[in-house]
């Protein structure tokens, strides 16, 4: 594949904000078609889509590696031994780690293949519901600062710290947004809309979706997304009332608690949160309440 071509094919899968990988060869000892520097492009769904290892054979191998370091985010250098049946199964009992890969084939020489992961920016996706909010001004700008791509969905923002996209609209789509498993999502609705916000989340892969809201409310919303029949696996995933229990009660401190949410799920961190039973942090309505 000529480059043009293979990156026409890197800027698709980077438009579509989707993982992949690239597997390129660095070495080669012995018979081999692939030389160095033949490489292949793989998506987050395992197909190779675009160029070449020079055959079939030692593709499959790489490409089950490169979708564990898509998982794990980690490069790795890997070297595929290219040989006979009996040495292809002996090599196989002996391997202790994926480092070695033996493949059955008549060409007898060995790759050695660079794999790296090409992951998407982790993005942080604030819901709001229009007009001045200070604690979705202080999430946009500490999200920011954190190093998320932050996308705001609010029918009429009003903010001074401009995010990397807006999407100006009362409707959340998770498909046209995109959002996936790498993706945090903070509710910041005040009542209309949040079942409805909230049942298209339940459809989405978000990694995090928070809900900042009273106690009350959100029993309310809880109820009535059981009665849209919400799956109980969302509901029991929802961080709501999001945050970590820091004893916030200023917008900035509020977007602290929310954002340390949000990281100690990326990091798969159990920390405490206030009891569903605990009384509301009351916030002045010229600071957003909710």
């Amino acid at each position: 594949m000529r480059a043009p071509e293979f990156a026409t094919r890197i800027a698709d899968l980077v438009a579509r904000h989707e993982p992949f990988a690239v597997a390129t060869v660095t070495k080669t000892e012995g018979s081999t078609l692939a030389k160095v520097g033949f490489k292949i492009l793989i998506s987050n769904t395992g197909e190779v889509v675009g160029g070449t290892l020079g055959g079939g054979c030692p593709e499959g191998p790489v490409v089950e590696v490169a979708e564990r370091a898509m998982t794990d985010g980690q490069p790795r250098v890997i070297r595929v031994h290219l040989v006979d049946a009996p040495t292809a199964v002996a090599g196989y009992v002996r391997a202790t780690s994926e480092e070695d890969i033996y493949v059955e084939t008549d060409c007898g020489g060995i790759l050695e293949v660079f794999i790296e992961p090409m992951l998407p920016t982790e993005r942080l996706v604030v819901i709001g519901q229009g007009g001045k909010d200070d604690i979705e001004e202080a999430v946009v700008r500490m999200g920011k600062a954190l190093g998320f791509e932050v996308v705001v969905v609010d029918p009429l923002p009003v903010l001074q710290e401009t995010p990397d996209r807006i999407v100006e609209s009362d409707v959340l789509d998770p498909k046209a947004i995109g959002i996936g498993s790498r993706d945090s999502v903070v509710v910041l609705t005040k009542g209309e809309r949040d079942a409805t916000v909230l049942e298209a989340l339940s459809r989405s892969e978000a990694r995090f979706v928070g809900f900042l809201a009273s106690r009350s409310r959100l029993r309310k919303n809880l109820e009535e997304l059981r009665s849209r029949g919400v799956p109980e696996a969302f509901l029991s995933r929802l961080h709501a009332p999001v945050g970590l229990d820091i004893g916030a009660k200023t917008p900035a401190e509020l977007a602290l608690s929310i954002l340390a949410d949000v990281i100690a799920t990326k990091y798969d961190r159990d920390v405490p949160h206030k009891p569903l039973e605990a009384e509301r942090v009351e916030v002045p309505e010229h600071r957003g309440n909710y």
